[in-house]
């Protein structure tokens, strides 16, 4: 599949992320009769249900669902020679990721995701990262900050070159929380991909990512 194409697809996840929330949240709307003001007109739900005092939001055994998507950016290579040239583009990432709660703020889950970027030889270079993944989230009133790190295996192809090997990914999220159901935010997370052959090199990426979770 050509660059191009892949383009295109991560546009449309990304059309399908930010439009799926607002779906939802008019169904919930066209489901309800509305309730009457003073003067007889219908109050249209523009603000958030989520109450403004928030004693404790999650216990033992509450669960989220995360889809993320973004872009990803190529920092740099080291080899056994020093710092490598660079000749990898911005790229597209998309992850999905499941946390269970332990107690109010230390989490345990895991994560699946994807990765494409074009190189200057206007070839696709694919890296999919998988793996368990633990962190901590601070709360104060309606924003929530998880940290992360996730540490699996990842996948990698390139041309007709393949690699599979480590793969880790701490990360620091801030989210507001809309109502009970969803919370949006941002994320930033730094990828380490080494690749561990007769020529090692580690290579360092900065992702970028807006996120929707499903809370439950």
């Amino acid at each position: 599949m050509t660059a191009a194409r892949f383009k295109t697809f991560f546009f449309l996840i990304l059309l399908v992320v930010l439009l799926f929330p607002l779906a939802a949240q008019d169904s919930e709307d066209e489901g309800d009769d509305g309730d009457e003001d003073e003067g007889g007109g219908v109050q249209l739900p523009i603000d958030s249900d989520w109450p403004d005092t928030i004693p404790e939001v999650y216990s033992r055994g509450d669960k989220i669902f995360g889809i993320s998507l973004g872009a990803l950016f190529p920092l740099f290579f080291v080899g056994e020679s020093g710092i490598l040239s660079n000749n990898v583009n911005i790229g597209g990432t998309l992850a999905l990721s499941y946390n269970y709660f332990f107690n109010s703020h230390l989490f345990f889950g895991g994560e699946l995701g994807g990765m494409f970027a074009s190189t200057k030889g206007e070839n696709v270079m694919f890296i999919v990262p998988m793996g368990l993944r633990i962190g901590y989230q601070f709360i104060l009133g309606h924003f929530e900050a998880p940290f992360a790190l996730m540490v699996g295996i990842a996948p990698q192809k390139y041309l007709e070159e393949g690699y599979f090997g480590f793969f880790a990914k701490p990360s620091a999220s801030l989210f507001w929380r809309f109502n009970s159901d969803w919370s949006f935010g941002l994320n930033t997370a730094w990828w380490w991909v080494p690749q561990w052959a007769d020529r090692s090199v580690y290579g360092n990426f900065v992702e970028l990512t807006l996120s929707a979770r499903y809370h439950f």
